[in-house]
């Protein structure tokens, strides 16, 4: 029984220790910027409750979803370490298609972000995010691209610049965790790290295993 972080007292069954992998830079129009990068564990700390579990590059707990068998019920609340919400994801009523609205804290009053999943079969965009309620393709802020299954997903932001990713993660040897644990590499100069993982909690909802 090995950790996915030496600082979480919690383990995953015969995963193989693994070292974080150096940081790199993402590079987009002639930019660069540091990234920061997380390690993503689809399991609530809570027992007998789905949810997620995020660490940082140091191996401390920076967001937690532990209210996640909610998410059929339209609601999603993120959390930071200490269980203080940051962010309720609510699916957006009477809305044609997969649509959801990102707020701050517990609000209920003028969204963050519109999140909502493209019906186009032909398209290699996942889901468009706007600002706002307004998910009008003239307020499109990012495209999200790839696949969810696969852990393999880009975000770009209206420029075209890649300021998001989903990776898989892999232990020492190349042995791959599986799809339960994987990275989400952001860009915090181009989006916030918890708008990032909103994102990538609604690619589950749409394409993953809690989808309904």
């Amino acid at each position: 029984m090995t950790k996915v972080f030496p600082n979480a007292s919690f383990t995953i069954g015969d995963a193989i220790s693994e070292k974080q992998p150096p940081q790199h830079k993402l590079l987009s129009a002639g930019e660069a910027s540091e990234e920061t990068i997380l390690t993503v564990w689809k399991k609530s700390l809570l027992f007998n409750c789905n949810g997620f579990t995020v660490f940082d590059s140091k191996g401390d707990l920076v967001f937690r979803v532990d209210n996640y068998m909610d998410g059929n019920k339209g609601e999603i609340l993120l959390m930071d370490a200490s269980g203080n919400p940051l962010l309720t994801i609510r699916r957006k009523k009477m809305s044609l298609g997969d649509s959801w609205l990102v707020y701050e804290g517990e609000s209920t009053e003028k969204p963050r972000l519109c999140v909502k999943k493209s019906v186009n079969i032909l398209s290699k965009c996942l889901a468009y995010v706007s600002s706002g309620n307004n998910n009008s393709r003239n307020n499109i802020m990012y495209e999200i691209e790839g696949s969810y299954s696969q852990r393999n997903c880009a975000v770009f932001d209206d420029k075209r610049r890649l300021v998001a990713e989903i990776k898989r993660k892999e232990a020492v040897g190349g042995v791959a965790f599986g799809t339960d644990v994987f990275r989400l590499i952001v860009r915090p100069g181009y989006i916030t790290t918890d708008s990032a993982m909103a994102l990538l909690i609604l690619l589950d909802q749409m394409f993953g295993s809690s989808r309904r």
